[in-house]
């Protein structure tokens, strides 16, 4: 018997199916070891020896592993093709060895490219050993990770209260978003203005020309600067007569585009398909493990962690074999297309993604597979194709005008292109980031010399815009612009900045929190090597260098950790007052804006006398007033979201004041002024200011609402509250509709009820309300259960029966057999969960579930042993390979401690070191 160790249950599954009975096929579940979140799993005085540790889930997986190794007469280890397949297979060998289950047996690796029967086939006729290169870049890779997650996380904890975390590519993404909102900030728009002269034809066509040039100058965009200027242009055109003066038509050429690495499917999927990149990675996960198709199972694309972007030549056969079917001739190029990578650091050891047969076109696959399965695989099939189809061909043409105006010369240009021939365009196109301009249409027919007719002179006012902020697609591509990360690590990497809360994500588009801010400009200050992007990009290159065999990994940790010791012993002396002025520095800009009419940003508005500053306190940091406690004034670290500054688009949002105050308008009814506010916890609405003793009405605003899009009527109706909806029918008593500490709610005799939304809080009727009270009286006053009704069912259970559901719990979405419930991970949305998958989490769960014990049988309690900390929880699937951006999480603080000083073996313990 031949046992074969793959990744996951599904690749297992099919795998299976093609190499018949004598093979045995079993699942690790990703990752089987990890270093253990404790101080000491790397030790750079031992040689930077490192402590392994499996999970508590992989250790039954292994303990079975192991007696299937020791019943089979070869083991053969089949993990993906990249450098993560690589360590997991070298996890698994080196735990198999440890139980002493291989003895003389043969072990061998290998690999292929696409889960199909003839790759898998190809690949059991040629064994290798394990690539002790990728394993050693893996280690190097992890102890870096570890070194700096463990290391600078617990100096962030500290010196900067509220800070999480801090890892060696997340904290340099960070500051790619953060610097990007410096440059939003500082920006100044310019005025300009564009001329635009509609015209005639003698034929009595129109198109428009745009001013280019006067008394022999070039007018570049910006050089007509103020409404004069244009207004003197205006009336030239508007008196001018237009010639022809020249005609230039040339033939163009667009090129398609090469085949999806990891990190353009990224971007693609982003664009066209709205999937943030983790997502993307999932579908391409499904794709690519197999989907039964007519009995068969099959992968539908081929590995989908890569640099390269090229084919096999066998695959771009079939694809031309495609486009012979589907498309002309003239749309099949007479020779194959080649492609090179241009990204920085780029390992073109896999093929481009692609599907493993295209000839299995979209609409065919579409009835296997769910919605947005089959949309992604559309885009990778169109994608594929299209690379090998003939280039698309237009005709640019250019004309110039001269406009006498009355002694003046002036010159407009007006330009098109027609497409000749759609080539691959017939079947794909890229979209972009962000809007740029748009092809021009064709131009009518125009001769040298003739005579054109004015027909209107449009003069618009523009200003320039700032930088737009990244969208997840574009931080992608920036970061694989500046070889910072791997492709494999860009999904994980977003999803940490957005769960430690360092970034949120407003219109698509990444904006930084304060507390993202602050940890940047902290790490920039103290810690500026670190988060440079040379540096990054420098240390992935000796990463690549060391998968290539080229340097020894002990060599760049011993070179790394040299300098980084050194730098954080360095901060040890570091005082708070030091950081503080550090930040208040060069946050500056954004702590304390500008004002409008030039007076001292950093004036206390309150008492007048104090100076506002950046304050550290136990909920994080906030900006206060130097009379405290004098004066007690204090506001967020800035206006959030927009309203700081010119949006996306150039446009100032609802901006608030320096010192954290927007009037919104007046009270009808009071006569009140309405203001949007912001205090520690966040933005408020207030009516009116304190009258001696008394409190002013205010309201925090509710969850999902945004203060730079609150408008008066908004923050009235939130003042409002709490409303009356109406009497209940049955005993006369009021019924009222609020917001309160957990979510909106109807009260009614004392007894609340809640509603869905905060929305039908202002909208509620009497009907609705008294059916919302019913519906929690018939439940005993219990409140719904979120998961009762199922989100789906995936099937039943392959060996006891019985419906396997999906549900959504207090907790989180779990899957349901009988009487067992299993809580998915957090890698694992709900509606991608199999299953297979959800028949592994059952039989885990299961297993792990305590048989009461009946009162007599219990122990006193006084016999009872204390319970042990449960160890801390690993990922056990391919998200692993993200691990330096898992970077360490700080645990918030039992109710008033005592006081302890941070140790490293605390930070460790309370981290997950990635």
């Amino acid at each position: 018997m031949n046992l074969v160790i793959v990744e996951s249950p599904a690749k297992a599954k099919t795998i299976n199916k093609y190499l018949g009975s004598s093979y045995q096929v079993v699942a690790s579940y990703g990752h089987v070891r990890d270093l253990p979140s404790k101080d000491g799993s790397v030790l750079p005085d031992e040689d930077f020896a490192m402590s392994w540790e499996a999970d508590p889930k992989s250790a039954k997986r292994l303990t079975d592993m192991a007696a299937a190794a020791k019943a089979a007469d070869r083991i053969i280890l089949a993990t993906d093709p990249d450098r993560e397949g690589e360590a997991i297979s070298w996890h698994v060998l080196e735990v198999l060895k440890q139980k002493r289950a291989l003895k003389d047996k043969p072990v061998e690796r290998v690999v292929f490219n696409a889960i199909t029967k003839q790759a898998v086939l190809e690949a059991m006729k040629n064994p290798r050993p394990i690539d002790e290169a990728l394993v050693d870049a893996y280690l190097a890779r992890r102890a870096l990770d570890y070194l700096v997650g463990f290391t600078l996380s617990p100096v962030l904890w500290r010196k900067l209260p509220g800070a999480r975390s801090a890892g060696r590519v997340q904290s340099v993404a960070l500051r790619l978003v953060c610097d990007r909102e410096n440059e939003i900030e500082i920006f100044k728009p310019r005025e300009y203005w564009s001329l635009v002269a509609t015209l005639a034809t003698p034929r009595g066509d129109e198109f428009e020309a745009r001013l280019v040039g006067a008394d022999g100058k070039k007018i570049s965009r910006l050089d007509v600067g103020t409404a004069e200027e244009a207004e003197a242009f205006r009336a030239a055109l508007d008196a001018g007569r237009y010639t022809v003066a020249e005609i230039e038509s040339k033939p163009a050429k667009r090129h398609p585009f090469a085949p999806f690495t990891t990190s353009t499917l990224q971007q693609e999927a982003s664009r066209k398909l709205g999937f943030a990149p983790n997502r993307t990675m999932q579908l391409a996960q499904r794709l690519y493990e197999g989907v039964d198709i007519g009995g068969e199972t099959v992968g539908l694309i081929t590995y989908m962690r890569t640099d390269g972007v090229d084919m096999a030549p066998e695959a771009v056969d079939a694809v031309r074999g495609v486009i012979g079917q589907d498309f002309s001739a003239r749309h099949l190029p007479g020779a194959p297309r080649k492609y090179q990578v241009k990204a920085k650091n780029a390992q073109e050891a896999h093929e481009a993604i692609r599907p493993t047969d295209p000839q299995r076109r979209p609409r065919d696959v579409a009835r296997y597979v769910d919605e947005d399965q089959a949309r992604l695989y559309e885009l990778i099939w169109k994608r594929t194709v299209a690379s090998q189809m003939e280039s698309a061909e237009m005709q640019r043409t250019a004309v110039d005008i001269l406009v006498d105006a009355g002694g003046r010369k002036i010159d407009l240009r007006a330009s098109g292109q027609v497409m000749t021939f759609d080539g691959f365009l017939a079947l794909y196109n890229e979209d972009k980031d962000d809007d740029g301009d748009e092809d021009e249409g064709r131009l009518p027919r125009m001769e040298k010399g003739e005579t054109l007719t004015k027909k209107a002179i449009a003069k618009t006012q523009h200003f320039t815009e700032p930088p737009p902020r990244y969208s997840e697609a574009t931080l992608v591509k920036r970061m694989e612009e500046l070889g910072i990360g791997r492709p494999s690590t860009y999904a994980a990497t977003l999803g940490v900045l957005r769960d430690r809360e360092y970034v949120r994500i407003e219109k698509k588009r990444l904006v930084p929190e304060d507390k993202g801010r602050l940890v940047t400009a902290f790490l920039q200050s103290f810690f500026s090597r670190y988060v440079e992007y040379d540096f990054t990009a420098d240390l992935e290159e000796k990463l690549d260098q060391i998968s290539a065999g080229e340097i020894a990994w002990k060599d760049v940790l011993r070179e790394f950790w040299q300098q980084f010791s050194a730098n954080v012993g360095d901060t040890k002396e570091l005082r708070v007052a030091q950081v503080l002025d550090a930040l208040n520095d060069l946050l500056g800009p954004h702590i304390f804006p500008a004002k409008a009419d030039g007076s001292d940003p950093r004036a206390c508005p309150s008492c007048g006398t104090g100076r506002l500053s950046l304050k550290l306190g136990k909920f994080g940091s906030f900006i206060g007033c130097s009379n405290y406690p004098e004066c007690r004034y204090t506001r967020q670290l800035a206006v959030s979201g927009d309203e700081a500054s010119p949006g996306e688009n150039g446009e100032n949002g609802s901006a608030l004041g320096a010192d954290g105050t927007k009037v919104l308008g007046t009270d009808p009814e009071t006569g009140l002024e309405v203001t949007l506010r912001t205090g520690r916890f966040g933005p408020y609405v207030q009516l009116g200011e304190p009258e001696g003793k008394e409190k002013p009405k205010r309201s925090s605003l509710p969850k999902g609402w945004e203060a730079g899009s609150l408008t008066l009527e908004k923050a009235l109706a939130l003042l409002s509250l709490p409303r009356e909806v109406g009497m209940h029918p049955e005993d006369g008593k009021p019924i009222q509709a609020g917001i309160g500490r957990y979510g909106p709610f109807l009260l009614h005799d004392g007894k609340y009820a809640n509603l869905e939304s905060v929305d039908e809080v202002f909208d509620v009727g009497i009907n609705r309300a008294v059916a919302v009270i019913a519906e929690k009286k018939a439940r005993g006053g219990r409140p719904a259960r979120a998961g009762a009704e199922p989100l789906k069912t995936l099937g039943d259970h392959p060996t006891l029966g019985g419906a396997i559901t999906v549900h959504a719990g207090k907790y989180g979405p779990y899957v349901k057999h009988g009487a067992v419930n299993a809580t998915l991970p957090k890698t694992l949305p709900p509606e991608t969960v199999s299953l297979e998958e959800a028949v592994a989490l059952i039989a885990e769960k299961a297993g792990k579930t305590p048989v009461k014990k009946t009162r007599a049988a219990a122990k006193p309690k006084a016999e009872k042993a204390p319970a042990k900390k449960p160890a801390a929880k690993k990922a056990t699937t391919k998200k692993a390979e993200a691990a330096d951006d898992a970077a360490p999480v700080k645990k918030a603080p039992a109710k008033k401690p005592a006081a302890k000083k941070t140790t490293a073996k605390k930070a460790a313990t309370e981290a997950d070191a990635g």
